[in-house]
């Protein structure tokens, strides 16, 4: 089943949030559920796992952050707080809260300032290789240089794939004469990181109230410590590994991903 066309919200600060609302004849009893992708990404990752937890009866929502996928692609700002207030006004105009988070890389970042900071709204938080930790000051570099690997414009969406790993990535690829490029602003995309450069958010993990799974990836790229430290700020968080799996677990492995986040909520 193709995804439904994304419908557009605009934030106090006029930026134009694409999201989608994966409304089948959801469950009063079960929780609605908002995915949150990761840098340089778009909803459409997310197309495996919303399917199967609107097949649970959730209603389950996505959207393109600011600065990626079919939203404002050069937004007037890229902090973490503009991110969180992105989600926030979702979660209000949808009428999601208490909603479930669900949040991968950056968007689980997002997804965990969110719930240290509006926790009326949040009934549970899943994480999907993120985190509190920080700073790491080489990131925009790290970013930057990774943006200037691709090899663009690629000359077709197989050779896309091949590069990038996933044909989730080739998806808001733009198509011009010369061949497929990349459909976001890179200074924007190095702008979003440059707070993680600078600071560590263990105060925001440490006051979060509501349930939360963290979810790694057997191969994903986490910092070796970063999840025990979670555990010692807040040993009631669950924790689960998920085999064969690298950053992008939801990628991965999308049904081993979606038995955590199942057996979580249930």
């Amino acid at each position: 089943m193709n995804a439904p066309d994304p419908t557009v919200l605009t934030t106090p600060d006029g930026t134009r949030i694409a999201y989608r609302d994966h409304r089948s004849t959801p469950d009063p009893t079960r929780d609605p559920v908002l995915l949150l992708h990761g840098l340089a990404g778009h909803q459409c990752e997310w197309d495996g796992v919303a399917a199967r937890l609107s097949a649970d009866g959730h209603r389950v929502v996505t959207y393109d952050a600011r600065g990626h996928g079919a939203s404002t692609r050069t937004p007037p700002t890229t902090t973490r707080a503009a991110h969180v207030q992105d989600a926030v006004t979702l979660i209000e105009e949808l009428a999601l809260a208490p909603v479930t988070l669900v949040g991968q890389s950056l968007g689980g970042h997002t997804a965990m300032l969110l719930a240290a900071s509006h926790p009326h709204l949040v009934k549970s938080l899943v994480l999907v290789e993120a985190g509190p930790g920080g700073p790491a000051p080489d990131l925009p570099t790290q970013i930057a240089d990774w943006l200037d690997s691709w090899p663009t414009p690629f000359k077709s969406l197989d050779e896309a794939k091949a590069f990038l790993g996933h044909e989730a990535w080739t998806k808001t690829l733009e198509q011009r004469e010369d061949g497929w490029h990349p459909a976001f602003d890179r200074s924007t995309i190095i702008a979003t990181v440059a707070e993680l450069a600078t600071t560590a958010y263990w105060p925001e993990w440490s006051r979060i109230t509501c349930p939360t799974l963290l979810i790694q990836g057997e191969h994903g790229t986490m910092p070796p410590d970063e999840p025990a430290t979670m555990l010692t700020h807040r040993p009631a968080t669950h924790l689960t590994r998920i085999p064969n799996a690298g950053h992008d677990v939801h990628l991965d492995q999308p049904d081993g991903l979606y038995e955590a986040i199942r057996t979580f909520l249930a």
